[in-house]
């Protein structure tokens, strides 16, 4: 998440050369691409921890640190 960045709340990935931008709310892929196996991830990482990355989007709006989130285990 980036502190100036608007719009529906969203986050970016990276894998390798490649970028995604993922919505929150409902959850999706909605610019760039990921490799198949790594969208799967970071989409089953979206679903598990939603709800904290809508507090995390509210917070970088507010120019507050958006907080970490744990990976897949």
């Amino acid at each position: 998440m980036y502190f100036d960045d608007h719009g529906e709340p969203h986050f970016h990935a990276e894998y390798g050369e490649h970028k995604a931008k993922f919505r929150i709310d409902p959850p999706g892929i909605i610019a760039g691409s990921l490799p198949g196996k790594a969208a799967a991830l970071v989409m089953e990482w979206l679903l598990l921890h939603q709800q904290e990355l809508r507090e995390a989007y509210a917070r970088a709006e507010r120019a507050e640190p958006p907080g970490k989130i744990l990976p897949l285990e």
